[in-house]
């Protein structure tokens, strides 16, 4: 598969999420009268994986998140996905995947916020604590990629520090840990935040015009699925 520069990409997506800093007069009159939404088309909102991946579920309807903490725009995609979640029917799951790109500089760090985020996962704490690790890391510079300073944070938002380490240092973090970056192999992952729905369909901030167009996006591609 042809490599794609991360850099270009994240850069690509940014523009995409700001917008342009002058409307068209096009976009304004879309704007203006309120206009339907964006129909999702194939090879331009979304792509089919080349190899589809099994669901955790038979009787599910899974959507998977490849993120990173560090990301601005997985930041960015935060709240509006978990609005979007909350109002999905009890058969639509939202699965997290933690990126670790290989080869890169920004691996280890990529690899120290994997651990945190499957430290949390297998304590059952993401759901409540997502948002405020991007917080802590985006906004308040917190280095959390170490088991210290990761406790010493988990401890200051109620969760009891021994426990922490417990599941930091298990063989199933270490696992999950050394296993992300085959999960970007395996959904073909190009740039961040990237969502898969089914295995299937992919769809991205740059193809979706902007993190805040994933959502719509991800209700048209869940029809698709025929459940």
């Amino acid at each position: 598969m042809q490599t794609v520069s991360r850099t270009a990409v994240l850069l690509l997506a940014t523009a995409l999420t700001l917008g342009p800093a002058v409307p068209t007069a096009a976009a304004a009159a879309q704007h203006s009268t309120g206009s339907a939404p964006v129909v999702a088309r194939e090879g331009e909102q979304y792509v089919s994986l080349k190899h589809p991946q099994p669901v955790h579920g038979a009787s599910v309807r899974e959507v998977v998140e490849i993120f990173w903490y560090g990301c601005r725009h997985s930041a960015q995609l935060e709240q509006p996905l978990e609005a979007w979640a909350a109002r999905q029917p009890h058969d639509v799951v939202l699965r997290r995947i933690p990126a670790v790109w290989p080869g890169t500089s920004d691996q280890t760090v990529e690899r120290g916020h994997a651990r945190l985020f499957y430290t949390l996962d297998r304590l059952g704490e993401v759901d409540r604590l997502q948002s405020a690790v991007f917080r802590a890391v985006r906004e308040d510079g917190l280095d959390l990629t170490t088991e210290d300073p990761a406790a010493g944070w988990a401890a200051e938002h109620g969760i009891d520090e021994q426990r922490f380490r417990s599941a930091y240092e298990s063989s199933q973090v270490r696992d999950e840990t050394d296993h992300a970056p085959d999960e970007m192999t395996r959904y073909e992952v190009t740039e961040l935040p990237t969502a898969v729905v089914q295995g299937r369909y992919q769809t991205s901030a740059t193809r979706a015009g902007g993190v805040t167009g994933i959502p719509a996006i991800l209700d048209q591609l869940l029809q698709k699925t025929g459940h």
